[in-house]
């Protein structure tokens, strides 16, 4: 990181908490594909800095309010938003620092009750969405608020994936996919989705644990929807445990529909990964859409 980024943000910080604060080592912290991330060190304080190298501070200022609805609602710990700006050509988000450990066993039980409570947090209104727009990854993800969940889902998160995919060079690979957005309430019959609150983008890399304390998740792309959305994402990539899941279910049982819809959550995550890292998420895509059309007739 450049030094005199680092005066700024140092300068930020300060401002933020309203004492001096001087970094006095920096330690890059691998695994973003998106931004770079660092911890800085200094008299004893240590915080978490992620910056994007442009101007455009959007996706930040986006992950901040997810961050704080999250935390609202009293079910999880998330990192504490300490500031955020733009300064020498790069935007930055300043959290504070914690010493997370690899999963337990115990962890995972706590994570599984933690997001079902999450998930049962009373959302003002009935509408899907949220107020504001945000994204998934670097990709801008659409919020505008649906009273309808199928709707919401179809337009706000596959089509709009589609589109996307098509306009850089997917479309034909991807044709099928639009034959299925017509036939999505056929997956729905007997289940009437909860309006929940969401984590969005729940892989096992933006979960963790501080012992023996309650469970963490970060790098959120919050959202109100069916909760199963974000068991689906747990799902995707592996990394959680059959405690975790078992936990969950005696908080929450899932409706017995959920193995087929796990496939069109899904979906919307890896057209993400087309979109963002190419070619090479298509054919788990194409499996994807074949085996949701072929179960829809």
């Amino acid at each position: 990181m450049h030094p005199e980024l680092i005066n700024a943000i140092d300068a930020a910080i300060t401002r933020a908490r309203g004492t001096a604060f001087a970094t006095r080592a920096t330690l890059a912290v691998a695994g973003g594909s998106i931004h770079q991330s660092f911890i800085l060190e200094g008299a004893g304080r240590r915080y978490f800095v992620k910056t994007n190298g442009g101007a455009d501070q959007a996706s930040f200022v986006a992950e901040g309010a997810g961050l704080r609805l999250l935390a609202a609602s009293g079910c999880v710990r998330v990192p504490e938003i300490v500031c955020t700006g733009v300064a020498q050509g790069a935007a930055f988000l300043v959290l504070e620092y914690l010493a997370l450990v690899p999963a337990s066993r115990e962890g995972q039980v706590r994570l599984g009750g933690a997001l079902a409570a999450l998930h049962a947090t009373h959302v003002d209104g009935a509408s899907f969405g949220l107020d504001h727009d945000n994204f998934i990854g670097a990709t801008p993800q659409p919020n505008g608020r649906v009273g309808d969940w199928i709707e919401f889902f179809r337009e706000r998160r596959l089509r709009f994936q589609l589109d996307l995919a098509t306009g850089n060079g997917h479309g034909k690979d991807l044709a099928a996919a639009y034959d299925l957005l017509d036939k999505l309430d056929g997956l729905f019959r007997g289940y009437a989705p909860r309006a929940s609150l969401l984590h969005g983008d729940l892989w096992s890399g933006n979960a963790g644990e501080i012992a023996g304390q309650m469970p963490v998740i970060f790098d959120p792309a919050v959202y109100v929807g069916d909760r199963e959305a974000d068991l689906a994402m747990t799902e995707l990539f592996g990394g959680f445990s059959s405690a975790f899941y078992a936990a969950y279910d005696d908080s929450w049982a899932l409706d017995a529909g959920y193995e087929v819809r796990r496939v069109l959550y899904q979906l919307y995550h890896v057209l993400n990964h087309v979109n963002l890292f190419g070619a090479g998420y298509l054919r788990q895509a194409q499996r994807m859409i074949a085996k949701l059309n072929a179960e829809l007739g």
